[in-house]
Parts: C-alpha cells; structure tokens; sequence
C-alpha cells in the first residue's frame, strides 16, 4: 500500500502535551494519527463523542458513558465467580 503525506497545524502546547501521553502509551505521533483515521474508517465515524457540553465525572469518578454504550444491556451472574475457585483448588 503506498503512504501519502498530511501537514496539520496545531499550536505547540497542544502538540507537545500529546506527544508526552503518547510516548508514555509507547506511540509517536504518526503512529497515534494513524490510529486515529484507521478507527475512523473502521468506524465510518468519528471514534468519539463530540459534544457541546463539558464530560465531568460522576460520583463513581468514571465519565458518563457515550453514544453505542451497553450500559444497562450486560450483567453479571451471581456465581460468576464459581470457575475461579474451582481453579484456585486445582493449583493449591
């Protein structure tokens, strides 16, 4: 597959608090762009929220969940658990 070139502009504070995130998630700049435009192809959308209104956590100190959430549609069995300490005896 052949590359192609694409110059953004961004102001320098911007881009450099970016780059730190990414080095700490082991990504270079190219390499985050990508992702983002390979996820927004895959997703045939943007691959996140935009919003007018500002995300503060709630009292669980997570984010509000999105559009495409399952939030309410999974739940847990009560014996979830029971094959883990099925595992526990065999290993002791």
């Amino acid at each position: 597959m052949s590359t192609t070139n694409i110059n953004i502009r961004t102001d320098s504070e911007t881009k450099a608090r970016a780059q730190q995130i990414f080095s700490t998630l082991g990504l270079d700049m190219t390499t985050a762009v990508n992702l983002f435009l390979r996820q927004t192809v895959r997703m045939n959308d943007i691959p996140f929220v935009l919003s007018t209104k500002t995300s503060r956590p709630n009292s669980d100190n997570k984010l509000p969940f999105g559009r495409g959430c399952m939030k309410g549609t999974i739940q847990i069995a009560e014996d979830f658990d029971a094959p883990l300490e099925d595992f526990k005896e065999y290993m002791e």
